[in-house]
């Protein structure tokens, strides 16, 4: 048996929507599992110069871990893999290889690959939905953990947007980031958040782009993260100037996401690539189906 599975990037926050919201980009993560009767890994792009992802392969300790549960047994596979989501830039890796892994785990194991199941088995391993949910389901996702379960709202997004990411050469862990910031809130600004997220939630629903800017607003975590790296502040000036809808941190950074209508993203890309030419620029499409897997 042979699969071929593959999981989008993901940008979570989205400002005020601090573990809550997210949405899913067409970069991808492959990879390649198939029996053999000895166990084997190889690894193409991100991760691959360094030595510990193969011998302390995440996505392969995970998947032997479903496996076994689901079938008793460890058997052998070669996992072949391409990864072209960056390590720790808050776009999702790591949701990557959890919802990568147990998906998979479920198909080898000849399970039902199912979306609810494979989500909420994911919470095991990353406690927020903001990024886990939309790897699953692709689109635009609002969701809320409650009694140990995922409740979410999906959206798909149009073709009429793209994204356009800057990813710096600094990585920023998500562990650090969270350290960072204070452990209580004044009312003000969780209220500013709270309202903020709702608004920005309902613009995505009904697709008020010209609301994202206000409704992407954030009072709670996103310039304490920044200060990390203060030309930022400056990619995100840039893209309003620019005509982005919205421009925010990208899960905890570094990265940092623009959504543009189609029409103005060259000129976006332009000039953020432009002004910061030692970080790396892209222009993305929006993903609306989440994982994928093809059998051969």
């Amino acid at each position: 048996m042979r699969i071929n599975i593959r999981v989008p990037a993901t940008s979570a926050n989205l400002g005020p929507g601090f573990d809550t919201l997210g949405l899913s980009l067409k970069l991808y993560n492959e990879t390649v599992i198939e029996t053999s009767n000895y166990f084997s890994i190889s690894i193409k792009g991100e991760g691959s110069e360094k030595p510990l992802v193969k011998t302390n392969n995440t996505f392969v300790n995970i998947f032997y871990d479903i496996y076994k549960e689901l079938t008793g047994k460890k058997d052998n596979f070669r996992f072949s893999f391409v990864n072209s989501i960056p390590f720790s830039r808050g776009l999702g890796s790591s949701s990557s290889v959890i919802i990568g892994a147990i998906a998979s785990a479920y198909k080898m194991a000849g399970f039902k690959v199912d979306r609810d199941c494979i989500v909420n088995r994911a919470l095991v391993y990353e406690s927020h939905p903001d990024n886990i949910t939309p790897a699953v389901y692709g689109g635009f996702i609002t969701a809320v953990v409650d009694n140990g379960r995922i409740i979410k709202i999906k959206k798909e997004l149009p073709d009429t947007l793209k994204a356009v990411v800057v990813i710096p050469n600094v990585t920023m862990s998500t562990k650090h980031s969270r350290s960072i910031l204070p452990r209580q809130y004044k009312i003000k600004d969780t209220i500013f958040n709270v309202s903020h997220a709702a608004l920005l939630s309902a613009a995505f629903m009904n697709e008020q782009w010209d609301v994202l800017k206000i409704a992407s607003q954030d009072a709670m975590h996103e310039n304490i993260r920044m200060q990390a790296l203060n030309e930022l502040f400056d990619v995100r000036r840039i893209a309003y100037e620019e005509g982005a809808l919205l421009s925010t941190l990208s899960g905890s950074g570094s990265s940092f996401l623009s959504l543009v209508y189609d029409k103005h993203s060259d000129n976006l890309l332009n000039a953020l690539k432009s002004a910061f030419s030692k970080f790396k620029v892209i222009k993305l499409g929006l993903d609306n189906d989440g994982f994928t897997i093809l059998e051969s």
